[in-house]
């Protein structure tokens, strides 16, 4: 046998780095627009440039990839666009600490001088995620990168910003936001993370003006009566609807407050009483705008009262003043009592600083007239996988608010419009105006905020194609064909996609939208580096090679299922690897450095037929499943193809002919074997990219070196035979059977045996004879004895397949005396190893002192040897049977 062009050992290392600078370099995955073949096109989830490559991270890209290579191998022109994204408070936030390490702050540089640094931390930094995007092996088209702030999506924002504030969609108004008084910037709904909470209802008592009684009051937040403008009630509750229209006295403040009547109250939470404080709660907001109540803001943009409320509290911060405000409360005797409650505490998503609510003028963007075009496109235009996000899709769109776009914040898109300082008009152009458009005046000055992140990546799906630019990529791959996202960022950005592309390009953005799992540790909880539970993608790819990591996230990818990920899982797939590598190191050793001539038509013999009609199921297979988003279904199909039947049954079953003289027989089953290698790693290279390039490029006869632009296998329906595989089953069944009796009954492999089988039909006796030398050389028997009437000696091991009887005459391949004995000394050990289990697991002092680890494992240990127990019995009982 020759020796394999193939290193003994898979080392993924050098053979990833080598294959991701050939695609580089040869510019594989650079699509030509003009190009034949029908598009599929893929924008990859910008990462912020301030990431690191996590878990969910490497499910998306792998995901991602597997589509976009096995699209290529359809004959698609296929584009996937990689880039980042800008990240404006995050990124700010990471310059602003450096700058506090040198002891300064973004305005000691002022606006233009700070953002040439963040540009600078930028280039310098901020590619570090694509780096390692390219690690995960993603076929994306280098060439395109994006990014949200450069140039030509610069262009995109504007535009799309200067027509929505000319259709009206886009205004500036004083509205309630929420507001992170860390980051000192506004925030839209979806960018609050809301969590319960424990904290308190606090009962204070509100005396009414006319001194005829007194309302009891709720409130999680005391701190806010400062700015307190009405007490409203719900007109049906018949304790308080009397009192509406009356007035109430704000203890340590001493307004006058209006009692008011809604049903928005709910009778039954809290006294039934609500405090209405419009300027610090979204729902007192609305109230308030519903009856014209007065908006008295008592809190400044870092969170301190401010000059609206008594001398006493202002300059305190929030925490501080509801403290002081409580303490007060109790002295004056308005403070009734408090309880524990808890209740949902809005977060910044970035900080994790609790919000707060805010007035304050900012810009918006209206969004009901474009979430009704975006609900009604799905599932028509755009299908959700899995479904059951439809209704959740559904819900956000029904239940939308205008969209609060303005960040005051230096680095991101800053808002094009200008405000003249002489007649006080709105300008908002495509280009920086030089004068006021409407007296002429120079005296015009922009605004400082700058535009909600989301908003540039909204636009991703047409802005990476060039618009507002009519480019050959828009024309060619827009709309894209699939989007493959986590369901955190279904409302933040699909649904914003899905609404800017309807209204730009009058198209969705995107056919299908793939919302994944989450990557939770073994025990099923969330990664956190709290809780010191996250395995890091990149140490998985060092450690075990990224087509290991790869393989077992695909394994457990199932839809709508989270994935359980441990580092064993990893390592096992590991062994998959090398079993595929080990594989092909055979194949080649029997090429001998030459493409097998003869033609798979000529292959005679059950073992090419089977693996010939499974290989063209596994086409089936992998098509239906990739194509039906069914990843983890696609990576089972291939590893039991691979492992138990290519590896397990076929290349044990040819090596008769491999190593045969006869021609006839050696030279078919040679080309067989080269045809189911080489199909199979295109097969698998989707999934495994790295392993297959390697072994594929080994491969003697082929005619493309780069297996990621070698089309999908050609189907060949003369190969498909029902009867090989009723044939293949029998043949394992008698195998099996063989090899378990010579397990279960502790029969050395080296001692050939002799095998008798009453057959149950013709087919088998068939099927026996044609193959019995294979039965032989594979199960290492001596002889093989097949018909309807034979039996066995009483002294056999049997076993049933399909209705035919296997007996195996045990008489001189096992000392039987001599096994019952071995067995009786192991049972003597066992119940002595029991025994002191036993006793320990008896003493309520060991259970109850003891750590709880270690009593687990003494409990574990027990149902060990309870389980070996019975399976040395079962053994036994065999022996005694069998010798009858």
């Amino acid at each position: 046998m020759a020796e394999s062009n193939l290193p003994k050992g898979y080392e993924p290392w050098d053979v990833e780095k080598k294959w991701l600078d050939h695609w580089e370099e040869n510019k594989t995955f650079t699509p030509d627009p003009e190009a034949d073949g029908d598009p599929f096109s893929i924008v990859i989830p910008p990462p912020n440039v301030t990431g690191v490559l996590h878990m969910g991270h490497a499910l998306n890209l792998t995901l991602q990839d597997i589509l976009c290579r096995y699209q290529r191998q359809q004959g698609k022109n296929v584009l996937w666009v990689p880039g980042t994204d800008h990240a404006g408070i995050a990124t700010q936030n990471v310059v602003e600490r450096q700058l506090k390490t040198e002891g300064l702050t973004r305005d000691d540089l002022g606006r233009e001088k700070f953002i040439e640094r963040v540009w600078d931390w930028k280039e310098e930094k901020g590619g570090h995620i694509l780096k390692q995007i390219r690690r995960m092996g993603a076929s994306v088209d280098w060439s395109r990168e994006c990014f949200t702030f450069d140039e030509q999506r610069a262009k995109a924002v504007r535009e799309v910003f200067v027509k929505l504030f000319e259709e009206g969609l886009i205004y500036k108004g004083n509205y309630i936001i929420n507001w992170c008084n860390r980051c000192h910037t506004a925030l839209a709904d979806d960018e609050v993370e809301h969590s319960p909470k424990p904290g308190h209802f606090y009962n204070v008592r509100y005396k009414l003006s006319d001194g005829s009684g007194e309302l009891i009051v709720a409130t999680t937040r005391p701190e806010t009566m400062l700015g307190d403008t009405a007490i409203c009630v719900n007109p049906e509750d018949e304790r308080f609807n009397h009192l509406i229209g009356k007035t109430a006295i704000l203890p340590l403040v001493g307004r006058e407050l209006p009692i008011i009547g809604d049903t928005y109250v709910d009778m039954e939470f809290g006294t039934g009483a609500l405090k209405v404080t419009p300027a610090h709660d979204m729902n007192d907001w609305e109230l308030g705008r519903k009856h014209n109540l007065e908006v008295i803001a008592i809190f400044d943009d870092a969170g301190n009262v401010n000059e609206n409320a008594p001398e006493k509290y202002q300059g305190l911060y929030k925490d501080e003043a509801r403290k002081v405000i409580v303490a007060d409360l109790e002295a004056e005797g308005s403070l009734i009592s408090i309880e524990d409650h808890e209740h949902s505490v809005g977060e910044c998503y970035r900080c994790k600083s609790v919000i707060e609510p805010h007035v304050s003028e900012q810009w918006f963007v209206s969004m009901k007239p474009l979430a009704e075009k975006a609900r009604a496109a799905v599932p028509n235009d755009t299908q959700i996988f899995p479904p059951n996000w439809e209704k959740v899709y559904y819900d956000w769109l029904d239940n939308i608010r205008d969209w609060c776009i303005s960040r005051q914040i230096w680095w991101g898109h800053r808002i094009p419009a200008w405000t003249c300082e002489e007649c006080g008009e709105l300008i908002v152009t495509l280009t920086d105006p030089d004068k006021c458009t409407k007296c002429g005046s120079s005296k015009i000055t922009q605004e400082d905020d700058v535009l909600d992140t989301w908003f540039s990546s909204a636009l991703w799906p047409f802005s990476t194609m060039g618009w507002p630019d009519n480019t050959p990529e828009l024309a060619k791959y827009y709309p894209t064909s699939v989007l493959i996202t986590g369901f955190d960022i279904l409302f933040f950005w699909v649904a914003r996609m899905m609404m800017m592309g309807i209204h730009f390009q009058d198209q969705v953005p995107f056919k299908h939208v793939y919302i994944h799992a989450l990557v939770r540790d073994e025990n099923g909880k969330k990664m956190s580096k709290s809780t010191g539970n996250v395995i890091d993608p990149l140490e998985m790819s060092d450690k075990y090679g990224t087509d290991a990591l790869r393989f077992t996230l695909t394994a457990f990818a199932a839809m709508g299922r989270d994935i359980k990920l441990s580092e064993s899982r990893i390592e096992g797939y590991r062994h998959f690897v090398n079993k595929i590598w080990n594989s092909a190191r055979f194949a080649l050793m029997n090429f001998d450095g030459k493409k097998p001539e003869a033609s798979i038509d000529d292959a005679q013999g059950l073992a090419n037929k089977w693996i010939l009609h499974r290989l063209e199921e596994v086409k089936d297979s992998m098509r239906e499943g990739i194509e039906g988003y069914r990843f983890n279904e696609v990576a089972q199909t291939m590893y039991r193809f691979i492992w138990n039947e290519f590896c397990d049954w076929y290349l044990e079953m040819i090596k008769p002919d491999l190593y045969s003289d006869d021609e006839s027989r050696k030279a078919p089953t040679l080309k067989v074997l080269w045809t189911v290698l080489s199909e199979t790693m295109v097969l698998l290279h989707p999934v495994m990219p790295f392993v297959t390039q390697e072994i594929w490029s080994v491969l003697p006869g082929i005619e493309n070196e780069d297996i990621a632009t070698v089309l999908y296998p050609e189907t060949r329906d003369h190969c498909r035979s029902k009867d090989a595989v009723v044939q293949m089953e029998l043949f394992q069944g008698i195998v099996s059977g063989v090899r378990n009796i010579r397990t279960e009954l502790l029969i050395a492999p080296s001692k050939k045996l002799e095998m008798i089988m009453r057959t149950s039909s013709d087919e088998a006796l068939s099927l026996i004879n044609d193959n019995a030398e294979l039965v032989k050389f594979l199960a290492r028997l001596e002889t093989v004895e097949a018909g309807p009437d034979m039996r066995g000696p009483e002294a056999s091991g049997t076993a049933v397949v399909q209705g035919n009887e296997i007996f195996i005459p045990l008489a001189g391949a096992v000392d039987f005396e001599s096994e019952l004995a071995r067995l009786d000394k192991e049972f003597a050990k066992l119940d002595k190893d029991l025994i002191v289990i036993e006793k320990k697991l008896s003493n309520d002092a060991f259970v109850n002192n003891a750590p709880a680890a270690v009593v687990a494992q003494e409990r574990e240990r027990l149902a060990e040897i309870d389980d070996k127990k019975q399976k040395l019995t079962e053994l036994k009982d065999r022996l005694v049977s069998v010798m009858k």
